[in-house]
């Protein structure tokens, strides 16, 4: 095999889900394509790492050109409820089932002893602040059911122990060590619903 072909594979079998096989396939297309696609991703894939970063309040990633993101400019997000995520594919699977309309906080990780992530590590410094500023009454922790979720989410919940928030956590419908992009539209909206408090 050609090593530059070689080289272009391994670059794509490191992207999150994709493996070697299905790495060949991508390359193998865009190789073979005569439309000019190939010259559109690369533009396309130059233009975000040129524009693209995480919101300063947030965290959910947006343009250089709008400051803060959609879901921070949109006033009428602002009633009080924040989401707290885990990352950005969390908040796309709730925008898409249409279940929340508040403001979100992805914390990029979660909390984990094996893996020597700290709440250094996460997107936690402006937090606080948010709370205060935005007049939070009420947290939602949309994180994984797992050890690492549930650490993460008590954690949380101590550093804000000062305040006049009201927290909660998704409830029946998420199983144990479940993720929000396997869950169906259907089953969100009942555990979001249905969320307790803390």
């Amino acid at each position: 095999m050609n090593p530059k072909i070689e080289k272009l594979i391994k670059q794509f079998a490191k992207l999150p889900r994709v493996g070697n096989r299905a790495a060949r396939r991508i390359v193998l297309g865009l190789l073979q394509d005569k439309t000019g696609r190939i010259d559109k991703l690369v533009e396309a894939l130059t233009d975000a790492h040129e524009n693209i970063y995480p919101c300063p309040n947030c965290g959910v990633l947006t343009d250089k050109a709008n400051g803060i993101c959609e879901y921070c400019r949109d006033n009428t997000r602002a009633n009080g409820m924040l989401c707290i995520v885990r990352d950005l594919a969390d908040v796309w699977t709730l925008e898409k089932s249409g279940v929340f309309n508040g403001r979100y906080h992805i914390l990029g990780g979660l909390l984990s002893g094996v893996a020597g992530v700290t709440p250094e590590d996460l997107n936690l410094d402006n937090l606080s602040a948010r709370v205060r500023d935005e007049k939070i009454s009420e947290i939602i922790f949309a994180l994984p059911n797992t050890v690492e979720g549930k650490t993460t989410q008590q954690y949380i919940i101590s550093t804000l122990t000062n305040t006049n928030v009201r927290f909660s956590e998704l409830a029946s419908g998420v199983p144990l060590g479940g993720d929000l992009d396997y869950i169906d539209d259907g089953t969100l909206s009942l555990a979001f619903g249905g969320r307790r408090e803390l």
